[in-house]
């Protein structure tokens, strides 16, 4: 499944994943929803602040990307 903005196969750091969450939300239809998805971005992204484990961090970008993709995916195809 391609992604949503491109870029996501480069990510390979918690910093580069936030901006591209960030950018991926400017894609959404209206501002409550943008402010809602960045909220919860942020949110995750200090939850998960302190995780060291390169493997744990992988999973989570990985699956950070394919949730955004699936939300994109969801609220722009309704035309």
């Amino acid at each position: 499944m391609p992604a949503a903005v491109a870029g996501a196969e480069l990510i390979r750091t918690p910093v580069q994943l936030y901006r591209y969450l960030l950018r991926c939300c400017k894609l959404l239809p209206s501002a409550a929803m943008q402010k809602h998805y960045q909220h919860a971005i942020r949110q995750s992204y200090n939850s998960h602040a302190d995780e060291d484990d390169p493997e744990r961090i992988q999973m989570i970008i990985q699956r950070a990307i394919s949730d955004a993709d699936w939300i994109l995916t969801k609220y722009t195809k309704k035309k």
